[in-house]
Parts: structure tokens; sequence; C-alpha cells
């Protein structure tokens, strides 16, 4: 629950930054935010098919 509260605090404080940078700002952040979480899933992915199943 505590894991919750900070996520949706940490989501406010992004959205209230986003709405005060300019908007190329903010789209080159969400793109960088957006490569990181590809890399990150295509690396647990390929994690996960080398050890075999759960």
């Amino acid at each position: 629950m505590l894991f919750l509260v900070v996520a949706l605090l940490l989501l406010g404080v992004v959205l209230g930054s986003a709405a005060y940078l300019p908007w190329p700002v903010t789209v080159v952040a969400g793109a960088v935010i957006a490569v990181w979480l590809v890399v990150f899933a295509g690396r647990e992915r390929r994690r996960r098919g080398r050890t075999g199943r759960a």
C-alpha cells in the first residue's frame, strides 16, 4: 500500500512539472522514459526466456 502511495505522489509531481515545462521538453522526456521501458522489458523477456518458465 505504501508503494502505491509513493507511486501516486511521484506521478503527481511528474504531471505537475510537465504542466510548467515547454511541450518539446516534455515530449523528449516522455520518449526517453519510453525507450528505457522498452529496453527494460526486452532485457526481462530475454532473461526469463533463458531461465525457462517459473
